[in-house]
């Protein structure tokens, strides 16, 4: 009976995989950022993930999100790897991300202690003033675009004792950048109400939304937004059913879609097919295996 029962377990050892987690600590906060920052800033997010000490880096995949960002690395400078057929890439202290049609992997490293500046639609365009069809999956040295004034955000950040502190920080030196803000637009509003609605109402609605001509709107979107209306409507409505997949694990393909606005199964794989690179039965192993998921907490 033994030898039966050794035979059976036996028998199932080639369908286990051992996955190995690292040991992590993680912290999040989220600011609802200053009055005058409101209409162009979504919020101001301060993470901080310990690893203990383990063999192998800590890898995580970033497909695209609808929301621009700009980043402060406090401790730990990521490194991101833009090609599977290439290395990863050290990233600077502070980063800005335009418009992503493209997946990545990021390696966080050890101590991953972040800002991320979250923009509405937009918002990074009115910051920066350049057009975003030129950022399209672009990663930006801010120290390039705001010179000696990143030195002295870095040093405060290393200084800051506490998440509030670091929000400051980053908040004073947003502030004072605002008297090159380009003005709002109807259309700025009209796209906010399209990421509210998880990219799903029509294209013409929102032009109109926009007091544009359907031509007009697509020109503007180019400028303002990085892409076609359509096509970052199908990044919002992806994005969402990704994020949906890292916080609930247990929930169907099936329901996501449905939950997402996807009426039928083509169109979900075709998008997860073009921004993640491979179907939704994949990116479930994927999640299996990686400790920390850093879009599950984004606030779009």
């Amino acid at each position: 009976m033994i030898t039966k029962v050794r035979k059976f377990f036996s028998s199932l050892l080639p369908y286990f995989r051992p996955i190995f987690f690292n040991f992590l600590k993680v912290q999040t906060q989220f600011y609802i950022p200053h009055p005058l920052l409101r209409d162009f800033i979504q919020c101001i997010m301060v993470i901080d993930v310990k690893v203990d000490a383990s063999p192998g880096p800590v890898v995580i995949p970033y497909p695209p999100t609808p929301q621009n960002s700009l980043f402060f690395y406090i401790n730990d400078q990521i490194q991101v790897q833009f090609d599977n057929a290439r290395g990863f890439v050290l990233q600077p202290r502070s980063v800005i991300v335009g418009p992503q049609l493209t997946p990545v992997r990021i390696d966080i490293n050890q101590s991953h202690k972040a800002v991320r500046v979250g923009f509405h639609p937009g918002g990074l365009y009115r910051f920066l003033g350049f057009s975003l069809h030129e950022m399209i999956d672009g990663n930006y040295d801010a120290a390039d675009v705001f010179g000696n004034d990143m030195q002295r955000v870095h040093q405060q950040l290393q200084e800051a004792d506490s998440f509030d502190a670091i929000k400051e920080v980053v908040e004073q030196f947003l502030l004072q950048h605002l008297q090159h803000l380009k003005p709002v637009l109807p259309f700025d509003h009209a796209m906010l109400q399209l990421m509210k609605h998880d990219g799903n109402v029509p294209i013409e609605g929102i032009a109109s939304m926009s007091c544009l001509s359907l031509r007009q709107f697509e020109r503007v979107c180019k400028q303002r937004i990085g892409m076609p209306p359509k096509l970052f409507a199908r990044i919002i409505r992806f994005s969402k059913a990704y994020r949906l997949r890292e916080n609930f694990p247990l929930k169907s393909w099936t329901s996501i879609a449905h939950e997402c606005g996807y009426f039928d199964q083509m169109h979900f794989i075709r998008d997860f097919k073009q921004f993640a690179l491979v179907v939704p039965g994949i990116i479930e192993k994927e999640l299996e295996r990686v400790s920390v998921r850093l879009q599950s907490a984004m606030r779009l």
